[in-house]
C-alpha cells in the first residue's frame, strides 16, 4: 500500500481530522463502558462468592424421630411461629458437637436502623478444626468479630442500642470474607447451651462456595440478560461512530480511484483509516476505564459498594476488547467500501437499500417464542431442565434485541408510506420520501434509543415486583409496626420473664411490655395454637375490643405478621395456671433509638430464645431482597442505556447531516429556508423513533413478565415506579436535544461551498 495514498486518505483535510477525532472519542467511550460493565459483572460474581459462606449449609443440631410431628424451624425463615414447643425439644435427640463441627445459629433479624446485619453465632469445642472464613477459629463466648463497617457503626453508637448485643470486640473480619466494604457482618461466640436452647442452630463442618443455592441458575440468567441489555446499546454506539462521515470518505476514495488506486487498495485504505482511530480510541477507553474504576466502585448495589479490585478486568480482557473492536471496525469499513463499488467518477452504481419485508418479524417472534417456551417448561409443565431453561431465556432475549433492530426498518417503511400520502408540507414530503427510500439507514440512527427504551422498560418491569411487599400498618388486631417480640426460651420461670419484661418497660421510649403465655405440653393444645395474656395487657398490643375476662386468647398468627386483624377471645380456663411464658412483646414510640434499645435489651435479657423481631423486619428478610439488589442494577442499566442512546442519536444525526450536506446545500441554494431543513431532520428522526417506541415499551414489559415468572411464579409485575417515567422522559429529552444539537451543523454545512462538484 502506497504510504502517500494512505496519508492523503486519512488526514487529507481539517474536516478529516475532526471526523477521526469523533471516531476516536466515540470508540473510547464505548470501550470504557464495555470494560466497566464487564468489570461490574465480574465484581458482582466475586462479591457473591466472598459472601457465600454466610448461607446456612449445616444440618439441624437435633435429630427428630420420623414418627414425630415436631420439626426444627429454619433459621432463615423470618415468619416461623414464635411460640416455643417444649415437648418437641424433649422428643428430639441432640447431635453431639465434635472437633470437626461447630454449632452455628444464623440470626436472620439482627437489624439496626433499618439495616440488616448478617449475624452468625458459633459454639465450638476448644479442639475444633473448623475455621470460619475471614476469622479463623471461632471466637470465645461473649466475644465477637465484626466487619470494619459494622465496627465503625458500633463505635459511633451508644452501646445500649447496638454494641451490647454482641459482647467484647475481638477483631475485624478479613476483606476476603466480605461482599463489600459496607457489609454489616458479625461473628459472635456463644456457649453450646445458649445455641441449642432456641432450636435454630446447625452443625457445620464447612462452608459453601455456592452463593445462590437453588436459585443459582435463575440468578445468573437474570444477570446475563441484564448484561446483554446494557452491552447491546454500547455496541450500537461503536457501530454508529465508526461510520461517521461515510459520504466524505466516498468522495476521497473516488479521487484515489481517479489517480490509479485499485478497488482492493481502496478497501484496504478504508479498513486502515477506520482501524487507526479505533485503536487510539480503544486504548484511550482502557485508560479511562482504569481511571474511572474507583468512581464506579462507589455505586452501592444491594446495600454495599464494591472493592476497587472487583472492577478490574485484567490485561487479557482489555486486550480482547481492544482487539475485537478494532478488528470489527476495520472489517466493517473494508466490506462497506467494497459493496459501494466506488469508481473513478464516484460510486459506479447506486447503492439501493433492499426493501424491508414482513419476514423481518421472524427474529422477534422467535425470541418471544423461546422465552415463552422456557416459562411453559418451568411453570406449566413444572419440569426443571436448567441446561434448557437458561439458554431459552438468554437466547430468546438476544433474539428480541436483534429482532427490534431488524423489524424497525420495516415498520418505519410502513409508516413512511402512510405519511407520504398524508403529507401537507415540503418538509413532510421530503422526509417521508427519504425514509421510504432508505428505511434501514433512517432507522439505524434511532436504533440505539429504541433499544434503550426497550431495555429501560425491561428493567422497570423487572424491578417493579419489589413494590408488592406492603409496609405494615398500625391497625387494631394487628401487631403494631413499632413493636418487637421475641420467643421465650424453654425452662424460663415466670418470675424471670416478668423481671425481664419489667426491665424493658423502664427503657426510654418503651410504652408497653407484655408477656404471652402458652400450654406447657403439646397435648394441651386442643383448641389450636393460641397465645394467652392478661386482659389488662391487651391494650398494650393495640387491641380495642377486649372481652370482660381476666385472661384473653389470640391466635398465634398475630405474631406471624398477619395481614387480617385478629380478635381476642375469652380464655377457656380463665386463668394462667398451668401455662408458661412463650413470648415477650415490647411496644415502643417508633423512634429508631427506642426500637434499637428495646431490641438490644430483649436479645441480651437471657430469657429469649430467638432475636427480637419487628413487623417491618419482614421486608428486609424476604425473598425480594435479591430482587431489590437487581433493581439497583436495573436503575444503573437504565441510566447507562439512556445516556448511550442519546449519544448515539446525536452522532448518527450529525453524520446524516454531514453525509447529505451537498443535497441540503442545493435545497438552500434553491431558496429553502434553514428552518425547513431543521424540520426535515427532526421528522426523519421522530418518525422511526415514534414508530417503534410503543412496541419497545410493550415488549419490554412482556419480557420482564416472562423473566420474573421464570424465576418465581409468585412474583407479579406491577405498575412501574416513577423512576421509569423519569427515564422515559429523559430518553425523549435526549432525543430532542440530540436533534437540536445538529441545527448548527445544518447552517454551517449547507452553504454555497457545499454544492461544489470537483
Amino acid at each position: 500500500m502506497n504510504p502517500g495514498l494512505l496519508k492523503l486518505a486519512v488526514v487529507g483535510s481539517r474536516s478529516s481530522l475532526g471526523r477521526l477525532a469523533g471516531i476516536t472519542a466515540g470508540v473510547a467511550v464505548g470501550v470504557c463502558l464495555l470494560l466497566l460493565l464487564w468489570g461490574g459483572a465480574n465484581g458482582l460474581s466475586a462479591r457473591d462468592n466472598r459472601g457465600a459462606w454466610l448461607r446456612e449449609t449445616g444440618s439441624p443440631a437435633v435429630s427428630v424421630p420420623a414418627a414425630s410431628d415436631a420439626s426444627v424451624p429454619a433459621a432463615s425463615n423470618p415468619a416461623a411461629p414464635p411460640a416455643s414447643d417444649p415437648s418437641a425439644s424433649q422428643q428430639a435427640t441432640p447431635l453431639p458437637l465434635t472437633p470437626d463441627t461447630v454449632l452455628m445459629r444464623a440470626n436472620p433479624v439482627e437489624v439496626f436502623r433499618g439495616e440488616l446485619i448478617n449475624r452468625r453465632d458459633f459454639a465450638a469445642l476448644g479442639s475444633t478444626n473448623v475455621r470460619i472464613p475471614g476469622v479463623g477459629r471461632p471466637p470465645a463466648p461473649g466475644r465477637y468479630y465484626a466487619s470494619p463497617a459494622l465496627q465503625r457503626l458500633i463505635e459511633s453508637t451508644p452501646r445500649d442500642q447496638l454494641g451490647d448485643r454482641f459482647g467484647e470486640f475481638a477483631g475485624t473480619i478479613d476483606d476476603a470474607a466480605l461482599p463489600g466494604p459496607d457489609s454489616l457482618i458479625v461473628v459472635t461466640g456463644a456457649t453450646e447451651a445458649e445455641l441449642r436452647q432456641g432450636g435454630t442452630a446447625f452443625l457445620v463442618s464447612g462452608f459453601t462456595t455456592n452463593p445462590y443455592g437453588g436459585s443459582a441458575a435463575a440468578y445468573v440468567t437474570v444477570l446475563l440478560i441484564g448484561a446483554m441489555a446494557v452491552f447491546f446499546p454500547v455496541l450500537l454506539l461503536i457501530s454508529i461512530v465508526t461510520g461517521l462521515g461515510a459520504a466524505q470518505r466516498r468522495e476521497r476514495f473516488a479521487t484515489l480511484r481517479l489517480i490509479g488506486a485499485s478497488p482492493q487498495a481502496v478497501s484496504r485504505i478504508a479498513a486502515v483509516e477506520t482501524a487507526v482511530p479505533s485503536l487510539l480510541g480503544a486504548a484511550l477507553g482502557v485508560v479511562l476505564a482504569a481511571l474511572l474504576r474507583p468512581v464506579a466502585a462507589q455505586i452501592p448495589v444491594n446495600g454495599t459498594r464494591m472493592f476497587d479490585a472487583d472492577l478490574a478486568t485484567g490485561w487479557a480482557a482489555g486486550t480482547a476488547v481492544v482487539g475485537l473492536v478494532v478488528t470489527a471496525s476495520a472489517v466493517a469499513a473494508g466490506n462497506r467500501t467494497t459493496r459501494e463499488g466506488i469508481g473513478p467518477l464516484g460510486v459506479t452504481r447506486a447503492v439501493h437499500e433492499k426493501t424491508p419485508t414482513p419476514w423481518r418479524m421472524v427474529p422477534l417472534l422467535a425470541g418471544l417464542g423461546a422465552m415463552t417456551a422456557a416459562v411453559v417448561i418451568i411453570r406449566v409443565l413444572e419440569v426443571r431442565v436448567p441446561w434448557l431453561e437458561s439458554p431459552l431465556l438468554i437466547g430468546g432475549f438476544m433474539l428480541i434485541l436483534v429482532g427490534i433492530v431488524v423489524i424497525g426498518p420495516w415498520l418505519t417503511l410502513c409508516v413512511s408510506r402512510v405519511g407520504l400520502r398524508r403529507a401537507r408540507s415540503a418538509a413532510a414530503v421530503i422526509a417521508a420520501s427519504r425514509i421510504q427510500r432508505t428505511p434501514v439507514a433512517t432507522f439505524r440512527s434511532v436504533s440505539g434509543l429504541v433499544i434503550a427504551v426497550f431495555v429501560v422498560s425491561v428493567f422497570a418491569g423487572g424491578s417493579s415486583i419489589i413494590q408488592t411487599t406492603e409496609a405494615p400498618t398500625a391497625r387494631p388486631g394487628l401487631l403494631q409496626p413499632a413493636s418487637l417480640h421475641a420467643t421465650v426460651g424453654t425452662g424460663q420461670t415466670p418470675d424471670q420473664v416478668t423481671a425481664a419484661a419489667s426491665k424493658a418497660a423502664e427503657l426510654p421510649g418503651v410504652r408497653s411490655s407484655v408477656v404471652g403465655y402458652g400450654p406447657a405440653a403439646l397435648h394441651e393444645r386442643d383448641a389450636g395454637p393460641e397465645i394467652y395474656l392478661r386482659a389488662a395487657d391487651a391494650p398494650g398490643l393495640g387491641f380495642e375490643d377486649i372481652p370482660g375476662t381476666e385472661v384473653v386468647a389470640v391466635d398465634s398468627a398475630f405474631l406471624r405478621f398477619s395481614t387480617q386483624p385478629l380478635a381476642l377471645a375469652p380464655a377457656p380456663a380463665g386463668t394462667l395456671d398451668g401455662l408458661v411464658p412463650v413470648v415477650m412483646v415490647v411496644g415502643t414510640d417508633g423512634t429508631p433509638e427506642a426500637m434499637d434499645r428495646a431490641r438490644t435489651t430483649l436479645n441480651r435479657s437471657g430469657v429469649t430464645a430467638t432475636p427480637a423481631t419487628s413487623p417491618s423486619d419482614i421486608q428486609l428478610q424476604s425473598a425480594t431482597r435479591l430482587v431489590q439488589g437487581l433493581a439497583v442494577l436495573a436503575y444503573l442499566g437504565m441510566f447507562v442505556a439512556v445516556a448511550i442512546a442519546g449519544l448515539s442519536l446525536a452522532v448518527a444525526t450529525a453524520s446524516a447531516v454531514l453525509d447529505r450536506r451537498r443535497v441540503l446545500g442545493l435545497m438552500r441554494l434553491m431558496g429553502m429556508p434553514v428552518s425547513v431543513l431543521r424540520r426535515l431532520i427532526t421528522r426523519e428522526a421522530a418518525v422511526p423513533l415514534l414508530t417503534v417506541l410503543l412496541l419497545s415499551i410493550g415488549l419490554g414489559f412482556l419480557v420482564a413478565w416472562l423473566m420474573v415468572t421464570g424465576i418465581n411464579d409468585a412474583y407479579r409485575v406491577t405498575w412501574p415506579a416513577p423512576d421509569y417515567f423519569i427515564a422515559l422522559g429523559l430518553s425523549l429529552l435526549l432525543a430532542l436535544g440530540a436533534v437540536i444539537a445538529t441545527f448548527g451543523l445544518i447552517r454551517g454545512n449547507t452553504g454555497i461551498s457545499a454544492t461544489r462538484f470537483e
